[in-house]
């Protein structure tokens, strides 16, 4: 079992930054392929950011984050992390982070963080 605890969300003015952090516990964290998805008020989940455990090489994104939003992971300290930059009003949303071990498995998450982006 994988137990995954998100921070770093809160309030923003448009084009402003935030760091999203993703701890991992209860496995081997290098094993696994993390990523992010977000899910707004009225819309379904969708996927933002993924890692393998290649690290950051392996990173990819949907495209409308594209050059705004950096994953990258620190296996030393079991975390993902996701750097956003530029941020807009229309990427508020709560933000969630989700592993599986690379063998496959069932898919972990965490209980989300909310990201606010005002004007």
């Amino acid at each position: 079992q994988v137990q995954l605890v998100e921070s770093g969300g809160g309030l923003v003015q448009a084009g402003g930054s935030l760091r999203l952090s993703c701890s991992a516990s209860g496995s081997t964290f290098s094993s696994l392929v993390m990523a992010w998805y977000r899910q707004a008020p009225g819309k379904q989940r969708e996927w933002v950011a993924g890692i393998s455990i290649a690290g950051s090489r392996t990173s990819k994104y949907a495209d409308s984050v594209k050059g705004r939003f950096t994953i990258s992971r620190d296996n030393t300290k079991a975390t993902v992390h996701l750097q956003m930059d530029s941020l807009e009003i229309e990427d508020t949303a709560v933000y969630y982070c989700k592993g599986h071990h690379f063998a496959g498995g069932p898919d972990f998450w965490g209980q989300g963080t909310q990201v606010t982006v005002s004007s």
